[in-house]
């Protein structure tokens, strides 16, 4: 080969395009090689080769991956367009064949070609003319045969002589994939590309004439079916008009008869029935009014009418069940099992409603499967997160296209029985809009004097529900509707306390875990103290679900040791457990190192449990104004300011400045200020801070309190107090100040912690201050 014929130019690889020589098309650049190959053409002669990609979603191409013989163009116009695309208009000129790449540092694809160019004067057989008479016939029929091609183009056709360049042109139009372009763009002699042209327009003319044959036979069906149906409305009026009576019943309509008359259905439900299968019999099998009657006749069918399992009621081996899948949750068990034994004596209870309320995590779901096992019965869970239409309670009416029962028909229907355990899951998470409020529909499901005769909308029939026993279940009582609330028993799950966690972990979450993740009691050994420490440094939270979480993370890793280093035991203890969970990620707090003025610790419930509450206050000189901080609640900015109200009330009782209100400032500021806080219960806590700042009087740090303050001292009782008093007993408190009413909570605290902690139980704030301020000359009384 003379390297004369050869030329180095830019490359541009195309995607989804083939450019043919003679050819004006414009196209759009986003890469930054194409870029950088334009600018290169456009600084020396505007000349660029262009050649398609094998496959448009290869993003950065390789030699393999687009075809080597393409089109030398001219670059007619480049336009820079937002978004870093350029638009660039180019002309064909000749065919080229890449024959090698030229590798340098430049930011663009550049490529040694061999010009494929044509001779204006090729000479003209016989042979090939006629090709271009037959490819001229054969085009002008593709595009009088529907084709998007402007006639027009038929008129610039006829001017063309050059049989390379006509089979180019005509190839340009041709509506075929790239990969067929490219065949006509490989054939470099005229003779060959007319032939595969003539080849490509035959194909294209008799898929053409398929589809046509297509059309005309599914048109032919069309009115077939239509006439048919206008006959048989004929024979059906013409029957009318003569008496003849119906038509003959079907064999699928025999069916449907033949399993009412299987079934103990009500009367109400048989006459419906019955009305809606001799309405079938007279609608065509074709038309669209029989497949709703036919849907609608299947879904009565299909409901458990007459279809419920025996209670299997034996009080001992349900609280076996109860304690075999769930640790704690006492007065929950207690309730489950009176409703149980009131069962046995009598058949003629109507099933409860009861509603699990608590934290995440608790095990309230799962309960429920527990009971159905209990009680051997079917277990269905319906969701209500989220629902914000009444529709998907009750159902759309038939009238709509597409409408089905609602969920709790749907649950009934797919549980096969109609005394399930039936488990509302999230019931404070439903909302209403403009779709109606599913919360309302719910009151008749829950109402057991209203349930026996429950109406969804699609059925339009009474279901009764009354068998069923519902159980609900929420983490907070605050968003259900008051009418909701009312029909349904509160039972309230508290988070569990550290000891009952570790018992979880020891008895259900590690074994589960270790099962799950293939490892046997002699591959991982995790002692108590570890897993307490699990349970203090890494969770924090009411439930167990982030306690499962972690012991399945520590599963993991000593699966990955025992394969990967070949081990036969994992042993985790307090030394090596933060190999396997990194750093501690919670603290608790502890008390202070030494008796500070102003600093007192309170005691506060939170979602995940309890926890201790330090409250600070400074007093300064100034106009008598009162600062809040630490992002406080309403309710809890309204105690403070009542405590102030009642250290002025009381000013020289206490030993207070009488004018501190008017000389001094008051900046009480709870730590953690990021966190939200609210509510009444730190009353005391903060009143008391304000004391022992304005008095200057150390406050006994081994001390806790948690109380409702009045205007005129009195403490009022709160809540959350077993968890409250866990808190403390975590951070080392010595004694705790509560209200007196709370003295009916202290049969929920274990008894290990009440015998580490001292407990005083108060009516007034005055009672409070001697068990917390230290007097100086007493001072060495309080430390231990």
């Amino acid at each position: 080969m003379d390297n004369r014929d050869l030329k180095v130019l830019p490359y541009i690889p195309l995607r989804g395009l083939s450019v043919f020589p003679h050819m004006v098309l414009h196209f759009d650049v986003g890469r930054d090689k194409s870029i950088e190959a334009l600018e290169a053409a456009m600084a020396e002669d505007s000349i660029i080769f262009l050649s398609s990609q094998k496959s448009a979603e290869t993003e950065n191409p390789g030699q393999d991956d687009f075809y080597h013989i393409g089109t030398i163009c001219k670059i007619k116009q480049m336009l820079k367009l937002p978004g870093d695309v350029v638009r660039v208009l180019v002309e064909g000129i000749n065919r080229g064949e890449i024959v090698n790449f030229i590798e340098d540092e430049k930011d663009y694809l550049q490529v040694e070609i061999k010009d494929h160019a044509e001779s204006e004067k090729v000479k003209k057989t016989f042979e090939m003319e006629a090709l271009m008479r037959m490819i001229m016939d054969s085009f002008e029929e593709y595009i009088h045969s529907g084709s998007k091609i402007s006639p027009e183009v038929l008129l610039n056709l006829s001017d063309i002589k050059e049989p390379g360049r006509f089979a180019d042109t005509i190839a340009s139009y041709l509506p075929v994939a790239i990969d067929e372009k490219q065949l006509i763009i490989d054939k470099i002699e005229p003779k060959d590309r007319l032939e595969l042209i003539q080849d490509i327009l035959e194909k294209e003319l008799e898929i053409i004439k398929i589809e046509e044959r297509i059309s005309r036979r599914v048109k032919k069906q069309i009115n077939k079916v239509q006439k048919e149906y206008y006959l048989r409305e004929q024979v059906k009026a013409i029957q009318k008009e003569l008496g003849e009576g119906e038509m003959e019943e079907t064999d699928e309509i025999r069916g449907y008869r033949a399993k009412m008359d299987e079934m103990e259905l009500p009367e109400e439900v048989v006459e419906k029935l019955n009305k809606e299968l001799d309405k079938l019999a007279r609608m065509s099998s074709s038309s669209a009014e029989s497949g709703v009657v036919r849907n609608y006749v299947e879904w009565i069918l299909d409901l458990p009418w007459d279809k419920e399992t025996e209670d299997s009621i034996d009080i001992k081996k349900s609280r076996v069940i109860l304690d075999e899948d769930h640790y704690g949750l006492k007065d929950v068990k207690e309730r489950i099992l009176e409703y149980l034994a009131v069962r046995k004596l009598t058949d003629s209870l109507k099933g409860p409603i009861l509603c699990l309320v608590g934290p995440p995590g608790v095990g309230k779901t799962s309960i429920a499967k527990s009971v159905a096992r209990a009680i051997n019965r079917e277990f269905v869970r319906m969701s209500l997160g989220g629902v914000r239409d009444e529709a998907e309670i009750r159902g759309h009416r038939r009238t709509y296209v597409g409408s089905i029962p609602g969920r709790i028909i749907s649950s009934m229907k797919k549980v096969g029985q109609k005394n399930p355990v039936f488990l509302l899951d999230e019931i404070d998470k439903l909302s209403g809009d403009f779709r109606g409020d599913p919360a309302s529909a719910l009151l008749e499901v829950l109402d057991p004097e209203q349930n026996s005769t429950f109406t969804d909308h699609y059925l339009e029939l009474p279901f009764d529900l009354s068998k069923v026993m519902f159980i609900t279940t929420a983490n907070s009582l605050n968003t259900i509707p008051g009418p909701l609330l009312d029909r349904m028993e509160i039972i309230r799950i508290a988070g569990y306390t550290e000891d009952e966690k570790l018992s979880i972990a020891k008895k259900y979450l590690l074994p589960k875990q270790m099962k799950e993740h293939g490892l046997g009691k002699s591959k991982l050994q995790i002692s108590e103290n570890t897993l307490r420490e699990i349970v203090k440094s890494y969770t924090r939270e009411a439930g167990v679900r982030n306690l499962e979480r972690e012991i399945a993370n520590i599963c993991r890793k000593a699966g990955k040791k025992i394969v990967e280093d070949r081990v036969k035991t994992v042993r985790i203890n307090s030394g090596n457990l933060k190999n396997y969970l990194g750093n501690a990620k919670y603290r608790f707090d502890s008390v202070e190192e030494q008796n500070q003025v102003g600093l007192v610790r309170g005691l506060a419930w939170t979602a995940v449990g309890g926890d201790t509450l330090s409250i600070e206050v400074n007093i300064m000189h100034g106009t008598g104004k009162v600062q809040l901080t630490g992002k406080l609640g309403d309710v809890m900015k309204e105690s403070a300011m009542t405590g102030i109200s009642y250290i002025r009330s009381r000013a020289d009782e206490l030993k207070v400045d009488p004018n501190f209100y008017k000389e001094k400032d008051v900046h009480i500021h709870v730590p953690e200020g990021a966190i939200p806080k609210d509510g009444p219960s730190a009353g005391i806590t903060m009143a008391t801070a304000v004391i022992s700042a304005l008095t200057d009087t150390k406050v006994d740090r081994q001390v806790a309190m948690t109380g409702e303050i009045t205007l005129r001292g009195m403490v009022l009782p709160v809540g959350g107090i077993k968890e409250k008093v866990l808190a403390a007993y975590r951070a080392g408190v010595k004694k705790i100040i509560l209200p007196w009413d709370n003295k009916r909570d202290m049969e929920e605290v274990s008894e290990k912690v009440k015998k580490e902690i001292e407990f005083v139980f108060v009516k007034n704030i005055s009672e409070v201050l001697p068990h917390v301020l230290i007097v100086e000359d007493k001072e060495d009384s309080y430390e231990n």
